[in-house]
């Protein structure tokens, strides 16, 4: 069987203590202890001069150093500590994994052939992570990571071929498996070569399959190849100009040829984006910067348009005094940025069945694009359809291109089975369609829940959306007014229609009267449906009736009364 490749291991002393220090900023000179589960995971140097192992309990570690300073273990406080680390090292090295914070390995052969030799590879990184980080480090180098982690402990290069060697005599503890090591004690394996020894099927029927992985470990074999970490490509381009942009066909041949570059070297990856960032800097200092978003991959044309388009925006703009466009910059452009974001890889781009991602669309998404690139993203808005008990909360404008996420969480109304409400009658208010007073622990609060909607994604986990007791049912109103109108409601003798705190309705709707217009006769209601919204928050809580309404000319609205004011939330088509 052939041996595994060489691995080269950078490893930190007591990297716990070290991530503390450098983010937390406890001196990792004094006599300090990280605890996890009320034991030490890691100690300092001057902690274990007073006899502070790894394992104690808190107790005994401090009756041991009774001024030892502790610390809460903190894996992601680790990681970060890390990353500067990592950075460095792949700065003489590439390919790196990290095995944890604190330790990372490499595979050995490219920088010794670069550097002129494992010793000099080894001198060489863990002289520039103390250069670059102020860190102390180790390297070990053997065949295998295992292997290599060890050596990393001594600061030891073991030659090829002896790894069986070298591990041979170390002690099972040095699997880190704690159970396994003392089972093993007892069965007399003292060594990682005595437990070598044993036959590969009888290791894994006696210890099963964690077992039979410490097993290939001890005998110099890793359970799998090394991961390594690829840095993410550069994929931003950049232009200087020595002479200052300020024209618009000078930017929008610069603008092209920038297109160009990005598009060559996201193909060259295999990758497309579907965001832009433009950035630029004036003479003067001035960065400018904006994002771009499109619903399919942005092909170099694509790119090129809304480059162009930005740029015209920017030189084009007002000089500041009242004019609706945003200011122009003081001075000419004298470097242009494209940042691409939401890569992902280049698998083409499935067209619609009926042809939505078409001529048509296309030319109606660059139009749009274009007055976004001279007015401001807002400039452009589409709705958004999500949850919600009146029309006004269930709509949300949302800026063209960008991400269509509701408002609220829940399906969006659904389309109308039911008759227009044009149709209510005159006599005694009708039942409740839907109550939104709901209690916990109540009837209407169990029919509540099982109208929860229920959407099935990928790999078969179901997502529940929130139902929303008291919304209008269908079909929706057509037109829904900015603010609600302000409205009278008298009865047949002229008195005002009150709603009770019961929901008794002094009188039936007569006449309808909205602002300062004239009375009209109302010909059918239905109606009060309550709705009560979050009782539990006195500085939130809003209660309110809601009623459909027509008029005798034909008009549908729908109508609510909140603290004894009429409103017309919405009318019907």
């Amino acid at each position: 069987m052939s041996a595994p490749p060489r691995a080269l291991l950078l490893w930190c002393p007591d990297w716990p203590v070290l991530a503390a220090e450098i983010v937390d900023g406890v001196p990792a000179t004094d006599p300090v202890v990280v605890l996890h589960a009320n034991r030490v995971v890691a100690c300092s140097e001057r902690a274990r001069a007073e006899g502070v192992r790894r394992g104690l309990r808190r107790r005994e570690a401090q009756g041991r150093c009774p001024g030892l300073t502790v610390v809460d273990h903190d894996p992601g406080r680790d990681a970060r500590a890390f990353e500067p680390v990592v950075a460095a090292v792949e700065e003489v090295v590439a390919g790196v994994e990290v095995i944890r914070p604190g330790a990372c390995a490499t595979a050995a052969r490219g920088p010794s052939r670069y550097l002129g030799g494992e010793e000099a590879a080894a001198e060489r990184i863990v002289e520039h992570v103390a250069q670059s980080c102020a860190v102390e480090s180790q390297v070990g180098i053997a065949d295998g990571v295992f292997a290599a982690g060890l050596a990393a402990r001594e600061g030891r290069i073991v030659p090829p071929g002896g790894t069986t060697e070298f591990l041979a005599g170390r002690p099972v503890e040095a699997l880190g498996r704690a159970a396994l090591a003392d089972l093993l004690r007892r069965l007399g394996i003292r060594t990682l070569g005595d437990f070598a020894a044993l036959p590969a099927g009888d290791v894994l029927a006696r210890f099963g399959f964690d077992g039979a992985l410490a097993h290939r470990l001890a005998a110099g074999r890793d359970d799998r190849p090394l991961a390594v970490r690829q840095p993410p490509a550069d994929l931003t381009v950049t232009a200087e100009h020595d002479e200052p942009i300020d024209r618009v066909d000078a930017a929008a041949f610069a603008a092209r040829t920038l297109a160009e570059r990005l598009h060559e070297r996201l193909a060259a990856y295999g990758l497309a984006c579907t965001r832009l960032g433009i950035e630029a800097v004036t003479a003067h200092g001035q960065e400018l910067h904006r994002v771009w978003r499109h619903d399919g991959l942005l092909t170099a044309a694509a790119i090129a348009d809304r480059v162009r388009w930005q740029l015209d925006g920017w030189l084009s703009g007002s000089n500041g005094r009242g004019g609706a466009r945003p200011t122009r910059p003081t001075a000419g452009l004298v470097r242009l940025r494209l940042v691409p974001d939401g890569v992902l890889a280049q698998a083409g781009l499935q067209p619609g069945l009926w042809g939505e991602t078409g001529a048509e669309r296309e030319r109606a998404h660059r139009a749009l694009s274009r007055v976004q690139g001279i007015l401001g993203p807002e400039a452009v808005v589409t709705a958004v359809l999500g949850g919600g008990r009146s029309p006004a909360d269930q709509v949300r404008l949302v800026p063209w291109g960008d991400e269509r996420v509701p408002a609220r969480p829940g399906p969006p109304p659904r389309p109308a089975s039911a008759p227009s409400p044009s149709a209510p009658s005159p006599s005694a208010p009708s039942t409740p369609a839907v109550v939104a007073a709901v209690r916990p622990g109540s009837v209407a609060a169990a029919a509540a829940r099982s109208d929860a909607v229920t959407k099935r994604v990928g790999r078969g986990r179901t997502v529940v959306e929130p139902p929303w007791p008291g919304r209008i049912p269908p079909p929706s109103p057509a037109v829904v007014p900015p603010t609600p109108l302000p409205a009278e409601v008298h009865d047949a003798a002229g008195e005002p229609v009150v709603v009770s705190a019961r929901l008794a309705v002094s009188a039936p709707p007569a006449r309808l009267t909205v602002g300062a217009g004239r009375p009209t006769q109302i010909s059918g209601w239905a109606g009060p449906w309550p709705v009560d919204e979050r009782w539990w928050a006195p500085a939130e809580a809003r209660r309110r009736a809601r009623f459909q309404v027509c008029l005798a000319d034909g008009t549908a609205l729908l109508l609510a009364v909140e603290g004894g004011q009429w409103l017309v939330e919405a009318i019907y088509d």
